[in-house]
């Protein structure tokens, strides 16, 4: 390994580094007791971008509108399809639970997205003309269902859960719920009849309040992928509550196509169809949770005009669902910019537009995702070929022109100028390029980060096995526990896959440092690296190991073809004219 080698492999770590610290979480201050927040404890913050006076607690704290509905009774309908089963109460009309049938958590529950202990989600948010600040998921509606109701879809079936809400000046507010099978979500429609004397400001909010739950083990990591987002004039807005006991919001105006909140694998989306909406509200905030966990929780609103008029009505389509790339274009509003892909103008084309795809291909013919990744890393290797084949043969010559150097090291050591040009002369007598080693090293790093947030997002490869103790190709492979944790790095959970692709990057090493002077690199960069990849996807460590395995074969006969080769000075291209001139026999004249 030559000196520009070296200097491509430090490139890359620093990259790395740089790059982990980006994109790591702040680290969790330490919480005493009393800071502790549960999830069921955590009281969300309203939306408050209607700035609605200060409600105060009265016996009719609902006003003269909706003093009668604080109270009554509760009547919940079960409605399943092949993908979901799904609760909606009269208690704030709203969806009570969400169960994603073909997902599970993972300790093997099925998923769960609504915040059943809190009572649901999705409620209207307004002011009236008697000064009160009304969220109807307080209010008691009325169903066109029994208590305990139960309804199956299958095909092409649909099925309406309409609930109302009356007012005490006759009026009503009516939210129809639309659900079909095969969809992830359903259609809302929001009915007002005669509340042009009730609602206040000229507008109203349809709010998601209670985010997500957290449906993976590390809730530190399903943090760092927990948002709240906006959509508007084809931009997409983004707030991350980075801080603890901090909120974070935005207020917008103007029309907003849709907003959205997510945790690593899963998301829920407010889509404004008609009439065009006002604007939007996004507000988040990060708890501390026992035994070192943490939670982000969301919500989300928009804003819609209310025109004052005697009959009304909004249509929302909501997605309640997976991060599944081709699931989320299909709605054709941009909604997949929600997942996490990597920088736009960088990795995520790379991501989006080449790994995801090309891996989706060979999984329809290859089901297991580990044979897949095997599979890929192989094609990857083909198409770097020529580029590593050049770059081995460049550092093979390198290390026949070892001697040379070091004789022109010795001859000039008291003149670094003369020392550098000698070199630089030599390169070019010999045609060999000192960046040529360390230029594929280079190029693989996109590739690498574009591997590791496919390997870390794409919900095709959560809980999926591959043999042994490999059973989340999505997250890290833990083949032992230490009694200790190494510091610096943090690890006590040691990555088999880790441990292999630095056995397979020290071989490499052997193979191609001989400069004795750089022995130690032989050692301490597979150890650096293995240190920096134990806590990488184990899908990652799997391309990267079976990628250096076919290194070492390549090098084998690389090393094969050439040991013994002489070396062989390059002819000096002859100079030629420029532009037209080129070309032309100009005579010379006379003197």
């Amino acid at each position: 390994m030559d000196r520009q080698q070296l200097l491509g492999f430090t490139l890359i770590f620093l990259l790395l580094i740089v790059w982990m610290w980006m994109t790591t979480p702040p680290p969790q201050p330490p919480t005493s007791p009393q800071d502790v927040i549960s999830d069921t404890l955590a009281q969300p913050r309203q939306a408050t971008a209607l700035h609605a006076p200060e409600q105060q607690e009265t016996p009719n704290q609902y006003g003269r509108f909706f003093g009668e509905r604080g109270a009554g009774e509760e009547r919940v309908i079960t409605i399943e399809t092949d993908r979901f089963k799904a609760e909606f109460t009269t208690k704030g009309g709203l969806v009570k639970t969400w169960e994603l049938k073909e997902y599970k958590t993972w300790d093997g529950k099925v998923v769960q997205l609504v915040d059943s202990e809190a009572g649901g989600d999705l409620s209207l948010l307004f002011v009236t003309t008697d000064g009160r600040r009304i969220n109807t998921r307080n209010l008691f509606f009325e169903g066109n269902f029994q208590h305990n109701s139960y309804v199956k879809l299958s095909g092409e079936e649909t099925y309406e859960v309409r609930m109302t809400l009356p007012a005490a000046n006759g009026g009503r507010i009516t939210k129809v719920y639309t659900l079909k099978d095969g969809h992830y979500g359903f259609e809302v429609r929001f009915e007002f009849a005669g509340m042009e004397g009730v609602i206040a400001n000229f507008e109203y909010q349809v709010l998601w309040e209670h985010g997500l739950l957290y449906a993976e083990r590390n809730s530190f990591d399903e943090s760092a992928f927990a948002a709240a987002y906006a959509y508007a004039g084809k931009e997409l807005i983004e707030i991350d509550a980075a801080s603890f006991n901090e909120t974070a919001n935005k207020d917008l105006t103007g029309v907003v196509d849709w907003v959205a909140t997510r945790n690593k694998y899963f998301a829920v989306a407010l889509i404004s169809r008609e009439p065009r909406s006002g604007g939007a509200f996004l507000e988040g905030s990060r708890h501390a949770l026992p035994e070192d966990g943490e939670k982000e929780r969301y919500s989300i609103a928009v804003k819609m005009p209310f025109k004052g008029i005697s009959q009304e009505t909004s249509v929302f389509t909501v997605f309640l669902g997976p991060l599944d790339i081709g699931l989320l274009r299909s709605f054709d509003i941009g909604l997949e910019s929600i997942m996490s892909l990597g920088w736009v103008w960088i990795i995520r084309p790379i991501s989006e537009y080449v790994m995801l795809p090309l891996m989706s291909a060979i999984n329809y013919v290859i089901p297991n995702w580990g044979l897949v990744i095997i599979v890929f890393s192989f094609i990857i290797k083909i198409a770097l070929h020529p580029l590593t084949k050049s770059s081995m043969k460049s550092m093979k010559k390198m290390q026949a022109l070892q001697p040379m150097m070091e004789e022109i090291r010795q001859k000039h050591k008291d003149d670094p100028q003369k020392m550098n040009t000698a070199i630089m002369n030599m390169y070019r007598e010999y045609g060999v390029n000192p960046a040529g080693g360390c230029l594929p090293l280079l190029l693989q790093f996109p590739i690498l980060i574009a591997l590791y947030n496919v390997f870390i997002g794409a919900i095709e490869l959560r809980q999926a096995e591959f043999v042994w103790w490999i059973n989340d190709l999505s997250v890290p492979d833990v083949l032992f526990t230490l009694p200790f944790k190494i510091p610096i790095f943090g690890i006590q959970g040691v990555s088999g896959l880790a441990l292999f692709m630095g056995i397979t990057m020290f071989i490499q090493q052997k193979m191609t440092i001989k400069d004795p002077r750089q022995k130690m690199l032989v050692w301490l960069m597979p150890i650096l690296f293995t240190l920096l990849f134990n806590n990488f996807p184990s899908g990652l460590n799997l391309y990267y190991f079976v990628f250096n395995l076919l290194s070492i074969i390549q090098q084998y006969y690389i090393n094969k073809q050439h040991d013994g080769e002489p070396l062989k000075k390059v002819e000096p291209k002859k100079r030629r004219g420029k532009g037209i001139f080129r070309n032309l026999n100009i005579p010379k004249l006379p003197k």
